[in-house]
């Protein structure tokens, strides 16, 4: 006959009765205390909420464009603000010189050419009143004064019906009591052909008196005539 020998006792640990699958308080405690953090219930609430917080913050950073983005780096959780990058098309204080002293100087040229334009203009208006006082004042003396006039005609009368030398006509007028300044002016207006009133005068003394050729010449010659003009006067009587 075989013996079967008796179970073993219960673990001191194993209140006696109850369940080996059921752990026993002091091996709850032990187990407890040796789980990783990551499975204790207490860190999973808060780890939770600041997820939420972080996805919260991405989304409402992500719609405002004036305000910085928020991101997360690595497997940390920490929040990481950016900002935009600084404007780099603002000019710098040496552009802003330069710009400045490229202005003062086109002010400083501006100004220059339109003093330099005025005082062309002044020049100009100077130089056409001069051109408009000279050509009125020749218009003037062309027209003469009015005993200037009178010489002219009287001078046309005497012509009229005598023939007369230039320097006879002249000295004629002055008689009549002309100034030789306006006896000049009256006859040297008149339309005239000398050689025509020297040869008119030389058929006047042939008329009433003999000549000889030089003779006659040479009264012609006193009358005031120039010796070309007596010489031509002369021949035109056939001496």
């Amino acid at each position: 006959m075989t013996l079967t020998p008796p179970p073993p006792p219960p673990p001191a640990t194993q209140p006696l009765g109850q369940d080996p699958a059921i752990p026993s308080h002091d091996e709850a405690t032990v187990n407890k205390q040796t789980r990783p953090w990551f499975k204790k219930k207490r860190f999973i609430i808060p780890v939770g909420v600041f997820a939420l917080f972080v996805v919260i913050g991405i989304a409402s950073g992500g719609s405002s464009d004036d305000e910085p983005a928020a991101s997360t780096s690595g497997d940390t959780g920490a929040v990481v603000e950016t900002t935009p990058d600084e404007d780099t098309t603002a000019p710098t204080a040496a552009e802003e010189a330069a710009a400045a002293e490229a202005e003062r100087v086109a002010a400083e040229q501006a100004a220059a050419d339109e003093a330099a334009q005025v005082e062309a203009d002044r020049v100009a208006a100077e130089q056409a009143a001069a051109k408009a006082a000279a050509a009125a004042a020749e218009a003037a003396a062309a027209a003469g004064t009015v005993s200037q006039q009178n010489a002219t005609r009287s001078a046309d009368d005497y012509l009229s019906f005598t023939a007369f030398s230039r320097t006879g006509l002249i000295g004629q007028l002055e008689f009549e009591g002309y100034s030789t300044e306006d006896a000049t002016w009256g006859v040297d207006r008149v339309t005239v052909d000398w050689n025509e009133q020297a040869a008119l005068s030389a058929k006047s003394y042939l008329d009433f008196s003999s000549f000889s050729r030089s003779g006659l010449i040479d009264q012609l010659i006193f009358e005031g005539f120039t010796p070309a003009e007596a010489e031509y006067g002369v021949s035109q009587t056939g001496l």
